[in-house]
């Protein structure tokens, strides 16, 4: 069940970081949306290890071999199976991990729920499965792009350089323009600076991705149990080494009064509309037409190459250094994930929105 994200668009995923492949099922997917397999393979290349020198060094093309559900280049309707084939691990890292728990990793918690765990690199637990979500977000993204929806994740904080405009400020095209995939190139280049210092002591860094929706029409999203913020929580707070989330106003609206965060209803060019976004684009778990946006918050990489106190299978306390090669900062790598798992979402309620729609009588 917990490999499994979605109510009527699926994502099955499977595979570990330092097996053979990692690979996914896609089900509920509409027939004949066309499935541009270039965008797909560029959004991997977002995702992938080794794109620049502040990311971890790991070496994987990320190819995706699709196995079924598409025909002469569109959805069929049938499960869209894939596999991204694993081609540079390098277990031998791991071995000193085989009987010790790394802090802060799922390592002694697999353990003791299952008994049984995979040291190399995490297995399971790995953010090597993020690589799937991208294809199943790639092919969502196509869904959506065909009703005009668009989405932009970017950097927006490392430490504590971050930006200190709205998002309405910033070019977005700008964002694929740095390593660090933030909108502005000055603070950009700070950020960027950053991380290499913190590289360099063996140490990590967090910081916070946002990420805006427009165009989603009203009606987006169920009431009560599956609001839709509640199902993009859910969604971003199962990505690897998320820490928090909120949307439109989110924790900086506890300072204002009533009368400073409601959003006003007027009419412009014979629509509803609101005078402000303080709600985030949702209002009663359900879309409203305006913006979406919300903030996704990483903790500092888990992973230090740096000696720290744990304790070891036998109850014992010990020392470990982490070898082999890793992010000194997760966020720029993050960002098509954050846009990923929003682009399932969506798309998903979507799906139930067109389910219950109003019958014409």
């Amino acid at each position: 069940m917990s490999n499994t994200f979605g109510t009527i668009f699926h994502l099955t995923t499977f595979g570990e970081s330092h097996g053979p492949a990692i690979g996914g099922v896609i089900d509920g997917c509409p027939a004949g949306i066309p499935v541009d397999v270039d965008f797909v393979q560029q959004e991997m290349s977002r995702r992938r290890p080794g794109q620049s020198n502040i990311v971890t060094p790991r070496q994987e093309s990320d190819e995706v071999e699709f196995l079924s559900g598409i025909f002469e280049g569109k959805t069929t309707g049938a499960s869209i199976g894939f596999v991204i084939r694993n081609a540079d691990q390098h277990s031998s890292d791991y071995e000193n991990l085989r009987k010790t728990y790394r802090p802060s990793h799922a390592d002694y918690t697999y353990q003791t729920k299952y008994g049984v765990r995979d040291h190399r690199g995490g297995g399971r637990s790995s953010a090597r499965e993020t690589a799937v979500r991208i294809v199943g977000g790639a092919v969502a993204k196509l869904a959506l792009g065909a009703l005009g929806v668009k989405i932009n994740a970017y950097t927006s904080q490392v430490g504590t350089i971050g930006l200190t405009e709205s998002y309405q400020a910033y070019d977005f095209s700008l964002i694929e323009s740095n390593v660090v995939r933030c909108p502005d190139p000055v603070v950009a280049e700070q950020m960027e600076q950053l991380i290499r210092d913190v590289r360099k002591t063996g140490d990590t860094i967090g910081g916070i991705i946002t990420c805006v929706v427009r165009h989603v029409p009203v009606g987006w999203g169920e009431p009560i149990y599956n609001k839709l913020h509640a199902a993009l929580g859910n969604a971003m707070l199962s990505i690897n080494a998320v820490k928090g989330f909120d949307y439109g106003s989110g924790f900086e609206g506890v300072a204002f009064r009533g009368s400073e965060s409601n959003d006003e209803f007027a009419i412009r060019d014979g629509k509803i509309t609101t005078l402000t976004n303080h709600s985030g684009g949702i209002q009663g778990g359900i879309s409203n037409g305006q913006d979406i946006y919300f903030r996704v918050v990483f903790k500092p990489v888990a992973t230090l190459l740096q000696e720290q106190q744990t304790v070891n299978l036998l109850g014992e306390e010990t020392t470990i250094i982490a070898r082999g090669r890793h992010d000194a900062c997760v966020l720029p790598r993050a960002v098509p994930i954050v846009e990923a798992m929003t682009a399932m979402t969506l798309l998903d309620h979507y799906l139930m929105a067109r389910s219950s729609a109003p019958f014409p009588l």
